[in-house]
């Protein structure tokens, strides 16, 4: 597979492109996206499916400018996809050929079971999640998969979609109660071709308008993090606020705290959105920042391992890896770091109490522990801090991805930064249970970093650590005597720090 992959979606409502760099096996990260609402279906709903012109002349500048993009970044390969609008148009092939001819642009039509197994490859490699029903909900339909175990069971394309929606009823001068009632009927309808096992408690939301509304239930509970790939939500929580938005005037969509370029199709996304959840008995659901563009990349890049990473493979830890390259990243010297702290975390659990439910979180961070570093090494651990919070995107959930970066950020004589906690708390352990965290990170740090290789093993009694070396652990012993303890108890540094003699200099 090429170093560069540039892959294009053209949805009924927009067009997408986005280029991901390949760092090494399983790493990769996004370099580029650009976006434009062409509308290539806009009219064509009314006109027995057929592209109109004024969204045939956007899509093709808005393709020719994509091409332009793609070229500048020197992308060495180039997938192009199109999905209901053009499947559904007696003329998408002729428009398919013209792109081809003119531009030299080979599109991929794809049905629209392929377009719901992409998303679902998407969610299952990049969301911190095993189970569930993704829900795509496009321009002209709405595509559907079952998830189990990590596989993908089954998948369905209903015809719903935002824009068939809008052009069959919203766009109609009625009143908003009546609009409702027949597009409700109509979803309805729908639905029933939806097979029988087609059930789950957690849906994935997918696309723009999954997006849109959970961008509106972030704001308005004052959500902490600014992340919205993994934000998840309960459904029963937000029912009056999903119920409004279908029943709202255009002219009213801003008390929702909507996005205003969502507002021509979010009453008719919204409405598939929640018939389909109370169709398929969702209590939550789980937003995903990435669909098809992510999954026809990810089919190519995991074509040889069934189309999962392997296990204990993040494409996020290895793309952070590779991109900041930490010092030490001997894989011998890595599994030394992990027995120390999870030697330690063992040690303490006594007084910790938490099962070691964050052995995970805390091996990730000892993982990343150097990449600060590679900016510079005044004020790396914030440097750290930073990266983390921007590059974990892909399989963590938002509770792991502020764990993880608060560790990183805790390089010194503080267990806590006071500020960082009260900003997240509502997504951390307890404080007592950080502190504890922190301070087993530290440690592990401050040996590992000192310890020249040595063999070191611990024993905690009687409230006392004794620290063992076969090798002298000079450098961190200052550190570690100015180290803040999440509770009293003694440190005693047991090691080969043995003075050479020198009559010369008396000693």
């Amino acid at each position: 597979m090429t170093k560069r992959t540039a892959i294009i979606d053209i949805g009924s409502n927009s067009a997408r492109l986005v280029i991901f760099e390949k760092t090494s096996r399983y790493g990769f990260h996004l370099i580029c996206e650009q976006k434009s609402k062409v509308r290539i279906g806009e009219g064509a709903y009314a006109k027995k499916g057929y592209l109109q012109p004024m969204g045939i002349e956007r899509a093709y500048l808005t393709l020719k400018s994509f091409l332009h993009t793609i070229d500048k970044y020197q992308a060495h390969t180039t997938l192009c996809v199109a999905t209901s609008a053009l499947r559904d148009a007696p003329n998408g092939k002729l428009f398919t050929e013209w792109i081809k001819k003119d531009l030299g642009l080979k599109i991929k039509i794809i049905d629209g079971l392929t377009e719901a197994s992409y998303g679902a490859i998407a969610a299952v490699n990049l969301l911190p999640i095993q189970d569930g029903i993704s829900i795509d909900i496009g321009g002209g339909s709405s595509d559907i998969a079952l998830i189990k175990n990590s596989t993908i069971i089954d998948t369905y394309s209903l015809n719903l979609g935002t824009v068939r929606l809008k052009e069959l009823f919203f766009d109609k001068t009625e009143e908003n109660s009546l609009i409702n009632q027949k597009a409700k009927a109509f979803i309805h309808q729908e639905l029933k071709k939806l097979p029988a096992h087609f059930k789950h408690t957690l849906a994935i939301g997918i696309g723009g308008t999954a997006r849109t509304i959970s961008k509106g239930i972030m704001k308005r509970i004052a959500y902490p993090l600014d992340k919205l790939h993994a934000f998840e939500y309960e459904v029963e929580k937000h029912h009056a606020y999903l119920d409004a938005i279908p029943q709202s005037s255009a002219k009213n969509l801003k008390q929702f705290g909507l996005k205003k370029n969502r507002y021509d199709t979010i009453r008719e996304g919204t409405l598939i959105f929640t018939e389909i959840l109370t169709h398929i008995g969702a209590n939550n659901v789980i937003s995903s920042a990435v669909g098809v563009r992510e999954g026809v990349f990810l089919k190519r890049l995991l074509k040889h391992d069934q189309l999962i990473f392997p296990h204990a493979s993040n494409p996020s830890i290895r793309s952070i890896l590779d991109r900041f390259k930490p010092l030490v990243r001997i894989e011998k010297k890595r599994k030394i770091k992990r027995k120390l702290a999870l030697t330690l975390y063992t040690l303490f659990q006594e007084h910790i109490k938490d099962d070691k439910r964050y052995g995970k979180e805390l091996l990730w961070a000892l993982q990343l522990s150097s990449i600060g570093k590679t900016l510079t090494i005044y004020k790396a651990h914030q440097h750290a801090f930073y990266i983390a919070m921007q590059e974990l995107n892909y399989g963590f959930t938002h509770q792991e991805i502020i764990l993880i970066s608060l560790l990183l950020r805790m390089h010194g004589k503080e267990l806590l930064n006071k500020t960082l906690y009260e900003n997240y708390k509502d997504l951390l352990p307890e404080k007592q249970t950080l502190r504890w965290l922190s301070f087993i990170y530290t440690l592990t740090v401050f040996l590992h970093e000192a310890s020249n290789s040595a063999n070191i093993s611990f024993s905690y009694q009687n409230k006392t650590l004794t620290i063992f070396a076969n090798k002298p652990l000079y450098l961190a012993k200052e550190k570690i005597k100015s180290l803040e303890k999440p509770m009293p108890f003694a440190i005693i540094i047991e090691d080969e720090s043995k003075l050479p003699k020198n009559k010369e200099l008396g000693i």
